[in-house]
């Protein structure tokens, strides 16, 4: 079962004993998470938090069984469950404990394993689901997309008192991805930055607000179409900001890699849902392959080469040169550039 809102108040309202959510990203189960426990808060429970990812069967049953001393029921918080971790025998146990429970309402959440965009939940993690399917609002958390996203980044920061330009938030998505925690946690600092009123896309540019696979791609873009002192500038940014040169050098080889693989896939005809399939990724592919897949539209085949080479020989010289990284960075840099415009090194 998906997650909806009104079942959960439905839920919470029939006085519901067990509450699992369960999703591939962890700030999302926390989030759900979250909502129980401030809607279960009003009464004042006594509450008792077991931390994961295995707590033993005997502290389950304890917190299962234990009266509340001021009356009603007892809260217990189970965050990041591992039920693969527990034997077939406890697993069975905490099921059955979960399912006799009286004097407690449990609050459990899990983050499993996620392969092309689904969730793969194991043989035991199967288990729990079902027992919890049974007594309690047991629900999987999807992933917002990135409509549901901005609105929650807009949400974020009307919560202190700011608000984003016209496009701003946008680039902000284009910088964090999917990563919640990060996304929050740049808000903060925008917020602070822009006085609690009005977040702009300067600002964004300036606080240094990155992911290295999003300010390395625009590296990518800027040596694609000759534009390599705006790369060079863009790299210097990076260096600035404490970036590890290997780290650099690590996502520059990714996001030229991808460019390689959606040329390829390009020629061969195929879809890029085939190469992501192929290849294993997931998430939010699409914008990220989309926009290797228009980068490649410069280069022809010798030349993504040329440039993947160039690319490995930084990576060696970088853990065995005696020059210095950035210099190294900077001179691959501009061998980039000459392959991205159209010409010979």
């Amino acid at each position: 079962m998906l997650y909806s809102e009104n079942e959960l108040k439905k839920q919470l309202k029939a006085g519901c004993s067990v509450f699992y959510f369960y999703a591939g990203d962890e700030a999302l189960v926390r989030s759900a998470a979250a909502k129980v426990e401030k809607a279960l808060a009003e009464d004042d429970p006594e509450t008792t938090v077991l931390d994961g990812p295995t707590p033993s069967v005997e502290e389950i049953v304890l917190a299962a069984g234990t009266i509340s001393f001021f009356g009603g029921k007892r809260l217990v918080l189970m965050p990041l469950v591992r039920p693969s971790a527990y034997s077939d025998k406890d697993l069975q146990e905490f099921c059955d404990t979960l399912a006799d429970t009286e004097n407690a309402v449990f609050i459990l959440t899990s983050v499993m394993e996620e392969k092309y965009g689904k969730l793969r939940p194991g043989k035991r993690e199967q288990k729990l689901i079902s027992a919890c399917e049974k007594i309690g609002y047991c629900v999987q958390i999807a992933k917002p997309n990135r409509a549901a996203l901005q609105e929650m980044a807009r949400a974020w920061a009307k919560e202190l008192g700011a608000q984003f330009a016209p496009g701003a938030e946008s680039m902000l998505l284009d910088r964090c991805g999917e990563d919640q925690f990060l996304l929050h946690s740049e808000i903060d600092k925008l917020a602070a930055l822009a006085n609690y009123g009005t977040i702009t896309t300067e600002m964004i540019q300036r606080l240094g607000t990155v992911t290295l696979d999003a300010d390395t791609f625009d590296m990518v873009k800027l040596v694609s179409a000759g534009r390599t002192r705006q790369a060079l500038e863009k790299l210097q940014t990076l260096l600035e900001l404490q970036n590890d040169p290997v780290l650099i050098t690590g996502a520059l080889i990714g996001n030229y890699l991808d460019v390689y693989r959606a040329f390829l896939t390009k020629k061969s005809r195929r879809q890029l849902g085939d190469m992501a399939k192929d290849f294993g990724y997931t998430g939010k592919w699409n914008y990220r392959l989309g926009n290797a897949e228009q980068a490649a539209m410069r280069y022809d085949r010798t030349r993504l080469e040329q440039s993947l080479r160039v690319l490995q020989k930084l990576d060696t010289d970088l853990k065995g040169s005696r020059l210095p990284p950035d210099l190294l960075l900077q001179k691959a840099l501009c061998e980039l550039g000459l392959y991205g415009s159209g010409r010979r090194a």
